[in-house]
């Protein structure tokens, strides 16, 4: 009989937990977003031409690196930097382009075409692929790309806390319920 009246209180924890849980799992340990999304604009160029490097989801220093123009370093703070194409760039050919982001250590590599003229608009940059390293294993280029569809942006510390005390304060409340009830119970 006693469980009965327990269950309810165990579920209502439960419920709290499961809904609660997930923003703790997008939290990066040093406050930055964990989604890293480096874009190139256009990703379509003629050599010799200037495109714009994207870091979004970087809070901290982005390094772009690639054999078709120098290192460029987008400041913490930026979201932006601009490169210019080498003009001796093999024409038709597609480049890897590598963003690490300096705060959560991720790379990314994302790709830029050549062209033999110049692009008339900014063409839609291609989903990025993550780089292998020693502990993860590289996504396979055009795969589905699944996730929460934009409904969890950014977390933040505060919200994460936040969110821990309410899981505290909902599992206090059903022990001190759980606790009172059976108290009254004994007399």
């Amino acid at each position: 009989m006693r469980a009965i009246r327990v269950a309810p209180l165990a579920l209502l924890g439960a419920g709290a937990l499961t809904l609660l849980a997930p923003s703790a799992a997008f939290a990066a340990p040093d406050g930055a977003s964990s989604t890293f999304n480096p874009t190139i604009t256009p990703s379509v160029i003629a050599p010799g031409g200037r495109v714009t490097l994207g870091a979004g989801g970087c809070t901290g220093e982005t390094t772009v690196s690639s054999g078709i123009f120098d290192t460029t370093t987008i400041p913490s703070g930026s979201t932006t930097a601009t490169a210019t194409v080498d003009s001796d760039a093999r024409r038709g050919a597609v480049y890897a382009v590598t963003f690490t982001c300096g705060s959560t250590g991720t790379s990314r590599n994302v790709n830029l075409t050549i062209t033999g003229g110049a692009t008339s608009s900014p063409t839609p940059t291609p989903t990025p692929t993550t780089v292998p390293t020693a502990s993860s294993t590289a996504l396979v280029p055009g795969g589905v790309r699944g996730g929460l569809g934009g409904s969890s942006g950014t977390t933040d510390t505060v919200e994460v806390a936040a969110g821990g005390a309410l899981v505290v304060a909902a599992a206090s409340g059903a022990l001190y319920f759980a606790r009172r009830r059976h108290a009254d119970r004994r007399h």
